[in-house]
């Protein structure tokens, strides 16, 4: 018996504990979530009465009155259970049985919430997705509780002021999808049926695309006519869900119900300017009033509701007058699609109107809109509008669309990411937000007037012959030939190609270089990846989501790709090539234009560290990089207001670079240079450009981990400690601290390799700190950090990375302070 406890003790001391909290794969959690569609219950175990003393009984054994009653719900299989454990990943959530703190996960960028809301968009376009089955268990989710639940939730969140005005759009998302007044969230519905019927029957496709595109009341008609032409060959189900199809737009479209308006803000046990404005709008309203009128008045409520809000004292007030700004949403969002404009001055008044209603709906911050609110009405109030005048009014306007479309980005990308690894269908829950929202109808709007600028600016894209090319803008001016690649996808898992063309939703994160790029999110212009592309000369653009959409269709397809100064955009097959496009392509011969890093003035005798106040302008490119050099000129011109800092300089990395490198019989240093020899010579030798490229990478590679496990000389170990207690005032391990990657390649005359090489941020341990100097140091001569010097450099062999640590600082943002007019010319 002995023997057999003993055999168990060494199985537990084998797995010890937390070994379950593993993070688990993406490919798993894929299997996981495809055993749940085909489990009749899903991912719930079992049901069960979970008491209001904490215990739990049996579905036949009801928890008693006398100790306060329960409810009943599915509980979770250990596979979901563990899937919370090691991936934060909620699935099928049970509001009912969770605490209002959880389901917030404020400490997780309210992760559980969102993941909530993504659940009910994929069980909206894949038929209950991991509920496929479990739609109809019986008991598992008691809607009443959840309403229940959904109710409190509001009620206590929006007690606090600090909450709304940080999260006023991810709040009024959670009221469409958080079940809390019978309400639900139509305009999704109505999308999500019409993606089910276009997926099953070929023929509705264009039907479809209206709907998402362009909705409009006529739709219905579209659909009733459809039916009538298709009857003979649509089968039952198919009629009956063209049929539910009908009576969702019906719901969608149907009037405003005033006097379910009136008794809403009867509700409302409080006063404000909010709930005076609404009761005069219920009182003054008529019937047949045009769509232009009705839409300024209820982004006035909008407005007014958003700005006014925290000024109800009481959570269950705030949540009624909230619910009354969706529904004004929604019938905004009907009207604004009715109001057409004639003539470019309503136009104008249209734009100027939705740009409010963005405010108004949470789609951008009161403040954004307060930046550029003058400034629009200066330029709309103009009695002899001028080209000028459009081309500023288009450049804010657009501005706002993007502004938009990137709060939805900010919210939610993050979950997305997460969830396009194993479910790809996640990827269309941001576009499907920002088509529910009114930048649907602003983005028209101001596309139309784009189309006008440009024709009156002599502005014309050539972008294949996609529909709507003026949301097509350039922005780092050049020319490519090559592939065209269009992935419309997380781009993270794509591998890029030098030679090829590529149109992303959003750039990846570690973009290599690209022969020429277009992206829907064009991402932040001072942004490593746009400085790196501007040095180059690769032709950048930007485009919108139905441009990227349109031009799926050229994937894999030989194209030239030009951007103008001006910012015109071509875009051409090759066979529509003119023999002077073809001309600049003639020869394939390696770039001249290229720099030299100078190192003539560069110091390698200082190998200690160095304090940040001991630098200026005067070191950069000798003593240490740019960032450690301008930081320490400010620090000697603002002594209280910049942290202190210290400098791992050119010269300590150097020293590290003349050990021996294991298995080579000479120095890292001479390593690296005999690899650049060696590819000289290759190119002497006639070979080909990817020849060299493969050798030079595999040597850098083998360099690279090399370095990463180099052996750090004692006497700078222990400079370094010293030099944490006398500069920061506390021990290495005890202070949090950036390690910043500083070369003296960086803010050149001609070339930027800013983003280049490793920034390690909130670094404690002492032990990882070491590791991650070596770290920076290897980053020098990674894939991605060699592709974009050698594209420019003449002797990229002559890197030099300093090292900058900084304290950490708590903030909640950061960023780069540009000029105005960085993407004007």
């Amino acid at each position: 018996m002995l023997r057999g406890y003993l055999l168990i003790f060494v199985i537990i001391m084998a797995f010890p504990f937390g070994v379950e909290a593993q993070e688990q794969s993406a490919s798993t959690i894929k299997s996981l979530v495809a055993t749940y569609k085909e489990d009749v219950r899903g991912p719930y175990l079992r049901l069960k009465w979970f008491c209001e003393d904490g215990t739990e009984r049996e579905p036949k054994d009801p928890c008693p009155d006398d100790i306060g009653g329960g409810i009943q719900h599915a509980n979770f299989k250990p596979s979901a259970i563990n899937l919370r454990k090691t991936n934060h990943l909620y699935f099928g959530e049970i509001l009912a049985a969770t605490e209002i703190a959880d389901v917030l996960d404020a400490s997780n960028n309210y992760s559980r919430l969102k993941q909530y809301q993504l659940n009910k968009y994929l069980a909206s376009v894949d038929n209950g997705w991991v509920l496929r089955k479990a739609q109809y268990y019986r008991g598992a989710i008691q809607s009443e509780d959840e309403q229940a639940w959904g109710k409190e939730f509001f009620e206590t969140i929006l007690r606090d002021d600090k909450l709304i005005n940080k999260n006023y759009y991810l709040i009024r998302q959670a009221l469409k999808d958080i079940p809390h007044n019978e309400d639900s969230n139509v305009a999704q519905q109505m999308r999500s049926q019409s993606k089910i019927i276009s997926d099953e029957v070929a023929s509705f496709m264009d039907i479809r695309i209206k709907i998402h595109g362009q909705p409009e009341v006529t739709d219905i008609k579209l659909v009733e006519n459809y039916i009538k032409d298709k009857g003979s060959k649509l089968s039952s189900e198919q009629k009956s869900s063209l049929e539910e199809l009908i009576a969702t737009m019906q719901t969608y479209y149907a009037p405003m119900d005033f006097k379910e308006i009136a008794q809403k803000l009867g509700d409302i046990t409080e006063t404000n300017e909010a709930t005076k404005r609404i009761k005069a709008f219920v009182s003054t309203y008529k019937d047949g009033i045009d769509s232009k009128q009705l839409v300024a008045q209820l982004i006035d409520l909008l407005s007014v509701i958003r700005t006014d809000l925290t000024s109800l004292k009481r959570g269950s007030n705030r949540l009624k007058l909230l619910d009354l700004s969706n529904a004004f949403e929604n019938t905004l969002l009907v009207e604004a699609q009715k109001w057409k404009t004639e003539t470019i001055g309503e136009l104008l008044e249209k734009i100027d109107i939705l740009s409010c209603a963005a405010m108004g709906t949470g789609l951008i911050e009161v403040w954004e809109y307060s930046a550029i609110e003058n400034t629009l009405n200066e330029l709309l109030t103009k009695e002899d509008l001028r080209l000028n005048d459009l081309n500023e009014l288009l450049i804010i306007t657009r501005s706002i669309v993007e502004w938009s479309s990137s709060m939805v980005k900010a919210n939610y990308q993050d979950i997305v990411d997460t969830y396009t690894e194993f479910e790809p269908l996640a990827y269309g829950f941001i576009d499907d937000r920002v088509r529910s929202s009114i930048a649907l109808s602003l983005g028209e709007a101001v596309s139309s007037l784009g189309a006008f600028v440009a024709k009156a600016s002599n502005i014309n894209n050539q972008v294949m012959t996609i529909d709507d090319q003026s949301t097509v803008r350039g922005l780092n001016p050049g020319y490519a030939f090559g592939e065209l690649v269009v992935v419309d996808g997380n781009p993270d898992g794509v591998e890029v190609n030098t030679s090829k063309i590529y149109i992303f939703q959003k750039p990846p994160s570690d973009l290599k270089p690209v022969a020429g790029i277009m992206t829907v999110s064009e991402g932040n212009l001072v942004s490593h990846v746009q400085l790196l592309a501007r040095n180059l000369g690769i032709p950048n653009a930007a485009l919108s989501n139905d441009n990227l959409k349109e031009l799926k269709s050229y994937d894999g397809k030989k194209v030239f790709y030009a951007v103008s100064n001006k910012g015109n955009v071509i875009l051409k097959t090759e066979k529509d090539m003119s023999s002077e496009e073809k001309a600049l392509f003639g020869t394939n011969q390696r770039s001249t234009n290229v720099i030299a890093v100078p190192v003539d003035q560069i110091r390698l005798d200082v190998k200690k560290v160095v304090d940040m106040r001991d630098v200026d302008a005067s070191d950069s490119g000798k003593l240490c990089g740019p960032k450690a050099a301008n930081l320490g000129e400010l620090k000697k011109m603002f002594p209280d207001k910049v942290v202190e800092g210290l400098i791992i300089p050119f010269g300590i990395f150097r020293d590290h670079m003349d050990k021996e490198m294991p298995n080579q019989n000479k120095s890292y240093w001479a390593f690296l240079n005999d690899t650049f020899d060696k590819a000289d010579q290759m190119r002497t030798d006639k070979k080909s450009e990817s020849e060299v490229e493969a050798y030079l990478l595999q040597s850098l590679e083998t360099l690279h981990k090399a370095m990463l496990n180099i052996t750090l000389d004692e006497r700078f170990v222990n400079d370094l400690k010293s030099s944490f207690k006398t500069i920061f005032g506390s021990s290495m391990g005890s202070l949090p601290v950036f390690l910043r990657s500083d070369t003296n390649m960086e803010d050149l005359k001609e070339f930027t390799g800013a983003g280049l090489n490793l920034t390690l941020f909130n670094i404690l341990e002492e032990q990882k700190i070491l590791e991650g100097i070596k770290r920076v140091w290897a980053s020098a001569y990674t894939e991605r950090s060699f592709k974009w010097r050698q594209k420019y450099l003449s002797n990229p062999e002559n890197v030099f990375p300093s090292i900058l640590i900084i304290p950490s600082v708590d903030v909640e943002y950061s960023g780069v302070m540009i000029t105005k007019g960085i993407n004007a010319g």
